[in-house]
């Protein structure tokens, strides 16, 4: 009689309530990571000056540039680490945070300035969706990815950076202003539906993507409740 077929081993277990394994720190996708967090600071005071505009898209260029690139070498070299995801997730928030106050603090002669209320939006958004991160990672055992919300609002908030750094006329920056805070006001409400939803039920909140909500898990839905 032959022998039945060993079972399957279980799936390993997610350690939950502790922040994740980070992995190796150096590597090379992370030094494309911490390059750009280190291109925010001619970045920032070349926007403050007004220019050279040549010099300022070049930089701005090289920091898109190392976004592109740092997952896929971290793929393409095998290198995926949670590292990788605070540090690329880090940098993102730090140039956004310096252009955009540059951009509300330069002297009127360097060329359009963002009001006041919008730069506080926006630092204020990127602080609570770290600070909030942090928790959720805690309880989940891991990161979790961007929202689509969260990607629009980026989009919208480069592109008003983009305007005034090229002197757009004020109707049509304060048309790209409006327009990204209320992107970034959906991705603070988005955001906060997913956190308060892995607070009350840790990782049963979210599908086998690990980033959509379960219907029944959603604030105000059949399973609102906390257990």
């Amino acid at each position: 009689m032959p022998t039945p077929p060993a079972p399957p081993a279980p799936p390993r277990p997610v350690t939950v309530g502790r922040f994740p394994e980070m992995g190796t720190f150096w590597t090379a996708a992370n030094v494309l990571s911490l390059s750009r967090a280190v291109l925010v600071v001619p970045i920032a005071k070349l926007v403050y000056d007004g220019g050279p505009i040549g010099w300022m898209f070049a930089l701005i260029g090289l920091a898109i540039a190392t976004d592109w690139f740092d997952g896929r070498v971290a793929r393409w070299s095998g290198t995926v680490s949670e590292w990788g995801k605070v540090l690329d997730a880090t940098a993102d928030k730090l140039a956004a945070a310096a252009v955009t106050v540059a951009l509300l603090v330069r002297p009127p002669e360097a060329g359009p300035s963002l009001p006041l209320w919008f730069v506080v939006l926006a630092v204020s958004r990127d602080v609570l969706l770290a600070a909030g991160g942090l928790v959720q990672t805690r309880r989940l055992g891991r990161f979790t990815s961007s929202l689509w919300s969260g990607k629009v609002a980026v989009a919208a908030l480069a592109a008003t950076v983009v305007a005034a750094l090229l002197a757009a006329r004020p109707p049509v920056l304060d048309a790209l202003v409006g327009l990204t805070a209320a992107a970034m006001a959906v991705s603070i409400v988005k955001y906060g539906l997913r956190f308060v939803a892995i607070v009350r039920h840790g990782p049963a909140a979210l599908h086998a993507d690990g980033n959509t909500l379960c219907p029944e898990h959603r604030v105000g839905g059949r399973g609102g409740g906390g257990r």
